[in-house]
């Protein structure tokens, strides 16, 4: 089908370019002839419009030819589906994900042998959807599920269905459907669905409605029996149609949770069993440290690892390189500092303000880096605390949290007055504003505690204006954070000090500062 295609596309832009170079010539003789005065003026005249009729049919002509063949080639764009592959990963190319290679496991067992759930009268689901934060493995899942079950992978991406001509991305679903049949058991697998598979609105684009009525037919045309099971994987579940979430499409939807630090520690190992790590190397205090990391953003780290005993022609991966790679990711390559001597002072007591009100305020947060230098994302300075991880947060942990944001505005103003503040702080405040809206607005956590205003204005159209209880909660949470910092001024100064000397200081010694000096009697538990 697709050379027929190829030798057609290849005609049209023979003929393409055949037609323009007869339009131009012939607007060309229209003009000569049009500016040709003498005795024959009139039948030159007629001659000249004639020319003009020809060039503007050939206009015409062209632009419709570019069309079409812009269309055969969008439909010839990568045979409209990638060939199969063979996988030659497995399961035991999966760490952590364990709920979710449970149920594949089962789809595994399908493949392999469709009859034993036949003799049941067991169906299996048409349609399995992964969800969950990047990097946490869905594409990697799908792999191994097709590498387990020694079947061919079939792996496109939403967007290669998407194209501005009408039609084309519904041919490859079908092109799609028509090759996996032939393959006979296999995986399809769609990495972003929601790029063809959003939600359908008045907005909504013809070509992408096609597309996504084509995925809908086929997905309900095909028999589950035939062996053809069809992964999805999206970051945004919420976004997509729900007609491809019903039994019959997708029936089971697997989330792909960020790791747990039992399954961080599986990840490093599976990650580090290639590399030289040396014998001091503890992974399990790696796992405790890298809360909110995905798998994805671990491997990286035990590569930058590797990266950095590389460049030093190192015979082991050392402790050392493990956390210059964490401190890389995290924060980003600390830079030479341009600030001159006042800059300095500021930037450091405005460190020191926020890890002062972390220390006080959330003691099980364990500091890890306070630095005054410029880092990677742009920051002057930064504190980098590894959080205790929560399944539920409380509004006392929020109201923390922004005390603990606005400590370095706070210290500031304690230090220098209100009229020499700096924009230093305004990510910060931006920071404790979104947390403030989100605790009036969704949460009902600002006296209404079973209301949701978003949801109200939703339901009953804009009654509700928030910003004033944000404001008032910002700014009740503001003088508790001055009142916190003016009553341990002195470990403020002490940090800040030592800072300027410094530059960067390991969290250990930042604590050990600051413990001699805090007032114990403030210290608050999150």
């Amino acid at each position: 089908m697709y050379d027929h295609v190829d030798k057609r596309g290849v005609f049209m832009k023979r003929w393409h370019g055949v037609l323009t170079a007869l339009t131009l010539a012939a607007a060309l003789g229209g003009m000569l002839l049009s500016l040709t005065v003498d005795s024959a003026a009139q039948s030159r005249a007629t001659l000249a419009q004639v020319f003009i009729f020809i060039a503007l049919a050939g206009f015409i002509a062209t632009v419709l030819l570019r069309s079409a063949r812009d269309r055969a080639a969008a439909l010839a764009t990568h045979g409209a589906v990638e060939e199969a592959v063979r996988q030659t990963c497995d399961f035991s190319s999966v760490a952590a994900n364990e709920p979710a290679l449970r149920s594949l496991t089962e789809l595994r067992d399908y493949l392999m042998d469709p009859r034993k759930y036949a003799r049941y009268g067991a169906r299996m689901p048409k349609g399995v959807l992964l969800y969950g934060p990047p990097g946490t493995g869905k594409t990697l899942l799908a792999r191994a599920l097709a590498g387990e079950a020694g079947v061919p992978f079939f792996a496109l991406s939403g967007s290669d269905f998407v194209e501005k001509y009408v039609g084309v991305g519904a041919g490859r679903v079908r092109e799609l459907f028509k090759k996996a049949r032939k393959a006979g058991r296999c995986v399809i697998f769609i990495d972003e669905i929601d790029a063809l598979g959003k939600r359908r609105d008045e907005a909504a684009s013809d070509e992408r409605d096609q597309t996504l009525n084509a995925l809908l037919s086929e997905m309900s045309g095909f028999y589950s029996g035939e062996g053809i099971i069809v992964v999805a994987a999206t970051n945004r579940a919420e976004t997509l149609d729900p007609a491809l979430l019903r039994p019959g499409r997708f029936d089971r939807q697997i989330e792909v949770g960020l790791p747990g630090r039992a399954e961080r520690l599986s990840i490093l190992r599976l990650h580090s069993a290639n590399k030289p790590l040396s014998g001091a190397v503890r992974l399990e205090a790696l796992a405790m440290q890298t809360v909110g990391f995905s798998g994805a953003g671990l491997e990286n780290l035990m590569n930058e690892a590797a990266l950095l005993a590389a460049n030093r022609d190192a015979e082991h991966i050392e402790e050392a390189d493990l956390q210059a790679a964490y401190l890389k990711i995290v924060a980003g390559e600390d830079r030479a500092s341009a600030a001159n001597e006042a800059e300095s002072r500021i930037i450091a007591i405005h460190e020191a303000g926020h890890a002062v009100a972390s220390r006080l305020l959330s003691p099980e947060n364990r500091l890890t880096r306070v630095s005054i230098l410029p880092a990677g994302r742009g920051a002057a300075g930064y504190n980098l605390c590894v959080p205790r991880e929560r399944v539920m947060v409380g509004r006392r942990h929020l109201e923390n949290q922004i005390c603990v944001l606005l400590a370095g505005r706070a210290a500031e103003q304690l230090a220098f007055g209100e009229d020499a503040l700096t924009a230093g702080a305004s990510s910060d405040i931006a920071r404790a504003t979104e947390i403030a809206a989100s605790m009036v607005s969704e949460l009902g956590m600002a006296g209404e505690p079973a209301v949701s205003l978003a949801a109200l204005n939703r339901a009953v159209g804009g009654v509700t204006d928030a910003s004033q209880s944000v404001r008032t909660l910002l700014d009740g949470l503001y003088r508790r954070t001055l009142e916190l910092l003016d009553a341990n001024r002195d470990a403020v100064m002490a940090l800040a000090d030592t800072l300027i000397e410094a530059e960067a200081l390991d969290g250990a010694v930042a604590e050990g500062i600051l413990d001699a000096r805090l007032s114990t009697e403030r210290r608050e538990s999150a």
